[in-house]
């Protein structure tokens, strides 16, 4: 079975970018995502690769498709 890692330092970009343009505060994400601001903020910063269940939740909160977010970041299948 192949292996697809996301690079979660990446996303944390994508997200935190998103997340600005929507002129969102990480306490205001975390509310609408149901997760805490300090994992939302590790995340952002590339220390936690966040679970699929997670990656949705932030999705959703900041009007994003999750089906495009491997596109606009780095994917890698071994």
């Amino acid at each position: 079975m192949e292996k697809v890692e996301i690079n979660h330092i990446g996303l944390g970009t994508l997200i935190k970018e998103k997340r600005c343009s929507l002129k969102l505060t990480q306490k205001a994400l975390s509310k609408a995502a149901d997760l805490s601001r300090s994992y939302i903020a590790d995340i952002e910063a590339g220390r936690y690769n966040p679970s699929l269940n997670s990656i949705s939740k932030i999705a959703k909160a900041l009007e994003l498709d999750l089906i495009f977010l491997p596109v606009m970041t780095e994917i890698q299948v071994k």
